[in-house]
């Protein structure tokens, strides 16, 4: 079940005005999109930065990619 929420933005009266003359526009659908498109892209840009983060944290641990991999073949 896909279940929605409600969440209501003021914008300007002029920007409605004009949003009201284009009739062959689904606005609800149109913003729905663009907010979607919008928390998606940031969400990706937070997990990213997370990520390097992490990786910052992990870079320097004294041990070559190589070794942990060879260590990790031979314990097979």
């Amino acid at each position: 079940m896909n279940t929605t929420s409600v969440y209501t933005i003021r914008i300007p009266t002029e920007v409605r005005r004009i949003m009201e003359e284009m009739k062959d526009v689904n606005w609800q659908s149109e913003i729905r999109q663009a907010v979607e498109d919008l928390v998606r892209k940031r969400r990706r840009e937070m997990l990213l930065s997370e990520a390097l983060e992490v990786r910052k944290a992990t870079k320097n641990i004294g041990v070559s990619a190589s070794e942990l991999i060879r260590e990790d073949r031979d314990g097979r």
